[in-house]
């Protein structure tokens, strides 16, 4: 019985750390679709979440057939916030590649996130803000303005546009950050596959109407189209579905420590294919950032009793 526990719970972080790399795809295949094509972020927002709508619609109905969609109108409203946060989160992050590259954009998106989450978990749901919250909100501001004095990636650093950059970057953490309170308020009611369906369907209706006002790009290259359908299917789709189901047998703490490899893969990979490259204020402010998290996972590992799973809203 120990054996089989353990063989469970090494596949489920490896299926965690997959999705994790494949979330880490997808800057550079973001980039890559702004060297050959003249888009814009609402028109690869869009198409990320119209490839990956069915497949995880699918995935849902295999899950639970009829009562995958059997939900009371006030979560529906959830979902459909949901919706609406993703739909932020992809426009604000492929706008803040677009100004400061893979690497920064990434950072300052995935690590303040969290941060974000504890203090509005503090305002919001009154739990209360430790040390360790403090202690990583210090990091992280202080990593953010390292980020911003040190700039970074191949991008010419324009003191207005980096500024965008950085805000959009926020936007985008922000956007993840009502992802994940909106999951904590539908957890325990529905399978995770529920939200982040119904949620993807939401968000690319809702960015319809805004990149079609926008000009929805429709015209790109075999290559561009191929990164598009990339997007859809293998940092969303496929990378949900396994991440969930690692989720089953993995502890939250680890797996979302696990999950750091997608900061590291997406600066990786940004170093290899566009030879961006951290200056050395960048790196120290990317360490700073890395470190908050490592704060918050720590305090948490504390606080969360041995085995407890939660699903955190990564939207990646």
């Amino acid at each position: 019985m120990f054996l089989m526990q353990t063989n469970q719970a090494r596949r489920g972080l490896l299926l965690i750390v997959l999705a994790a790399v494949m979330w880490g795809t997808v800057g550079v295949a973001t980039k890559y679709i702004y060297r050959v094509s003249d888009t814009n972020a609402l028109s690869i927002g869009f198409f990320r979440l119209l490839f990956s709508a069915p497949i995880l619609l699918g995935a849902c109905w295999f899950m639970l057939g009829r009562r995958a969609f059997r939900i009371p109108l006030r979560d529906l409203g959830f979902m459909a916030l949901m919706g609406g946060a993703m739909a932020l989160y992809q426009v604000c992050y492929f706008a803040a590649i677009a100004r400061v590259g893979v690497a920064v954009a990434v950072l300052i998106t995935l690590c303040t996130a969290p941060v974000m989450v504890a203090l509005l978990s503090a305002v919001l749901l009154r739990e209360r803000l430790s040390r360790p919250v403090l202690l990583a909100l210090c990091a992280a501001l202080l990593g953010t303005g390292l980020l911003i004095m040190g700039g970074g990636g191949d991008v010419a650093i324009v003191p207005g546009q980096t500024l965008i950059g950085v805000l959009l970057a926020l936007a985008s953490a922000f956007g993840y950050t009502i992802i994940t309170l909106c999951s904590r308020a539908l957890a325990g009611r529905y399978h995770p596959l529920q939200p982040i369906a119904i949620g993807f369907v939401a968000g690319a209706l809702f960015l319809l109407p805004f990149a079609l006002a926008a000009g929805l790009t429709l015209t790109y290259p075999l290559g561009a189209w191929l990164a598009l359908v990339h997007l859809g299917l293998i940092p969303t789709a496929l990378a949900y579905v396994l991440f969930l189901s690692g989720m089953r047998h993995t502890p939250a703490t680890v797996a979302t420590i696990a999950t750091l490899i997608e900061p590291l893969t997406s600066t990786a990979l940004a170093w290899l294919f566009f030879r961006e490259k951290l200056g050395s204020l960048s790196a120290v402010g990317a360490v700073l950032l890395l470190a908050a998290i490592g704060v918050l996972y720590v305090a948490s590992a504390r606080q969360m009793p041995a085995g407890q799973t939660l699903v955190p809203g990564n939207a990646d």
